[in-house]
């Protein structure tokens, strides 16, 4: 099988390895019922465009063939390998998930789970990636690719712990930090305030009454001697 090594960034042990893409064929029975038949159609044209680079034509087709099949392992299939090649790395994930949940050919299924994984790298979901070549492993052991870039992904991961514990300190550390500046917050509910309002406006009444009682009174003025 033919292999490609599309650079994931960084060292030399995070290139993953990205075969190439198989197209899942389909035979044309003519026992197989008139809906079988018009979705082989178009999962074989959609076959024919996709060998010619049309990727946009042929993800069409695919997608008219799960119109009326969406469970169909092998459209699900070869259109995510389409959506790979146009760089829709989420939406191909999707499509080989909905593929391996469907197929009942070991093949497929364990090719899907490969291409899984490729799609899920490229969007640099370490821990989801390292689980669909888990599960692709478990069905075909011999998939060196699949071990290789197992094997990969989980140096990465071992690498990154120290880096992600190292900033989930430093955000905890931020947060106390916050959390000691602010302000206590009152836990006293309306009818507290409105009474503790009420007892400080008492307080401040007698205070004004008190300070009016203790005031002298002004001398009156002697009266004119005329």
């Amino acid at each position: 099988m033919k292999r490609a090594n599309p650079s994931n960034g960084g060292e030399s042990w995070r290139r993953f390895i990205g075969r190439s893409l198989m197209l899942v064929t389909v035979a044309l029975a003519v026992s197989a019922g008139l809906h079988a038949q018009k979705e082989n159609v178009l999962i074989n044209k959609g076959n024919q465009y996709y060998k010619l680079k049309k990727f946009d034509e042929s993800q069409e087709a695919y997608q008219k063939a799960i119109g009326d099949a969406p469970t169909n392992p092998t459209a699900n299939y070869n259109l995510g390998d389409a959506q790979f090649r146009k760089n829709s790395f989420e939406d191909a994930s999707k499509s080989f998930d909905v593929s391996v949940g469907h197929a009942a050919d070991k093949n497929v299924k364990e090719k899907g789970y490969y291409n899984k994984g490729v799609a899920l790298i490229k969007q640099q979901k370490t821990d989801e990636s390292i689980d669909a070549w888990k599960n692709a492993l478990k069905l075909d052991p011999n998939d060196e690719d699949a071990r290789e870039n197992l094997e990969k992904a989980l140096l990465e991961k071992k690498s990154r712990q120290p880096k992600d514990q190292k900033q989930n300190q430093q955000q905890n550390k931020q947060n106390q930090q916050q959390k000691q500046q602010q302000p206590p917050h009152s836990k006293l509910n309306k009818q507290q305030v409105d009474q503790l309002l009420r007892a400080l406006q008492q307080r401040e009444n007698e205070a004004q009454q008190k300070m009016n009682q203790n005031k002298p009174h002004a001398l009156s003025q002697p009266d004119k001697d005329w």
